[in-house]
């Protein structure tokens, strides 16, 4: 921690640590719970919304580096819940909160590691969004962090209980499509990037903190909020970032665990000097069950068949199912009749659900940190391979790429001072 955040934080540390929440008890009504929210950007308020949606709980704290997102943060969760919350610059603070029972984490994912980490150290429960980490080296130190702390986990993979999803995982069991032969995932869409040129970050905005561990890179409209996701130091692309979803959710489907080999190909021919991440990319996963090729495309003018540009396919011996959020169709092999199938629900709301009810009943959720680890490391091989170009050999068991020195380097990210790497094996 630098010297003036350390400074920063000694002066208000008695005032933070002074602040108790209470619990209000009524009969027959669970403990409410009180929670802090880590990045108040677009997604960590749709997770917040969600956990006031699920019922029993309060956001008695908020915290973000933009002045500007904490105080529309709290004018929002004021209306929703009739409470302002506490607000709060430096994460450090609010975790001094006393009276917290869980945090949710949804900053870019350069901060995932040292807050989640610091959120256990403070015998806090947490439901941290994904991806899990921004390299492989720091998923395995949250690993073995919460299996030490014993605290509740969820990963934000929402699209585990998507209905449609749940019901291709039966349909394949049951042995309905046959043997799968291969599978495909694909998200399609228009980035639309913001502009490019490096230029002075908004008032309200503590860039550098922002930035944190991570390279500290020229600010721009299209690296700062939101836009983020495109960009390597941070979000790391579109795969890792949206697609992790749907390699997660193969992943559950097929019960699979990481790849063994992963080759990747693409690169920049639309959006080059606007993204620093592939527009167009292919990447072929070999797992132990059967391969799974992702493709994506985030230009163009618009999809031949836009109801497949955001899906999972499954081509098996006796029929190829096709699943996106919502909707999942079974074609059988042959002169057989494609049978639609509708699905609806609120996967993040009941995946919040899940965790504030697994934090009332000190249960684990169903995505452990260890399964939400081996979705995160699968798209981060896959973008070690396409940065290296070539194909990335994976031994699971030791957690290490086979006879490659120089991607073995990638599986860790050098941190800024005065930041440390948690991974220390």
């Amino acid at each position: 921690m630098g010297t003036n955040r350390r400074k920063f934080l000694g002066a208000t540390a008695a005032a933070a640590g002074a602040a108790v929440l209470s619990s209000t008890l009524h009969a027959g009504e669970p403990k409410k719970l009180n929670l802090g929210l880590i990045g108040a950007g677009w997604y960590g308020n749709v997770d917040a919304q969600a956990a006031l949606k699920a019922g029993g709980v309060e956001v008695a704290a908020v915290c973000d580096v933009d002045s500007a997102h904490l105080a529309k943060s709290a004018d929002g969760l004021e209306k929703a819940q009739g409470k302002r919350p506490q607000t709060f610059k430096l994460y450090q603070e609010l975790l001094e909160l006393k009276g917290l029972d869980a945090v949710i984490i949804a900053t870019p994912p350069q901060w995932h590691a040292l807050q989640f980490l610091a959120a256990l150290e403070k015998n806090l429960d947490v439901y941290q969004e994904k991806p899990l980490a921004y390299d492989v080296r720091e998923g395995r130190a949250m690993v073995d962090a919460a299996k030490k702390a014993g605290r509740i986990v969820q990963v934000g993979f929402q699209r585990r209980k998507s209905k449609a999803l749940q019901a291709v995982k039966e349909f394949i069991d049951a042995g309905n499509a046959g043997r799968i032969i291969q599978a495909d995932a694909q998200i399609h869409y228009n980035a639309g990037p913001k502009d490019a040129t490096p230029q002075n970050p908004p008032e309200t905005l503590d860039w550098d903190l922002w930035c944190g561990p991570g390279p500290k890179i020229p600010y721009s409209p299209q690296v700062g909020h939101i836009n983020w996701r495109l960009e390597q130091t941070s979000g790391h692309g579109h795969l890792v970032d949206w697609g992790i979803h749907l390699v997660d959710a193969v992943r559950r489907i097929l019960g699979e665990s990481t790849p063994k080999r992963v080759t990747a190909a693409g690169g920049l021919y639309c959006l080059r000097d606007k993204i620093t991440t592939p527009d167009t990319l292919t990447v072929h996963f070999e797992f132990e069950r059967c391969p799974l090729v992702w493709r994506h495309r985030i230009w163009g003018a618009g999809e031949y068949a836009p109801e497949v540009s955001n899906g999972l396919f499954f081509y098996g011996e006796k029929a190829t199912v096709f699943a996106t959020d919502d909707r999942w169709v079974a074609i059988p092999v042959g002169k057989g009749e494609r049978v639609e199938h509708k699905a609806g629900g609120d996967a993040g709301l009941e995946h919040m659900q899940e965790f504030l009810s697994a934090v009332r009943a000190r249960t684990q959720p169903a995505c452990s940190v260890e399964d939400a680890c081996q979705s995160t490391t699968t798209v981060q091989l896959a973008m070690i391979a396409y940065e290296s170009a070539a194909p990335v050999e994976w031994n699971a068991a030791t957690e290490q790429i086979v006879n490659n020195d120089a991607q073995a380097k990638l599986l860790k990210r050098d941190y800024r001072e005065p930041w440390k790497h948690p991974y220390n094996k």
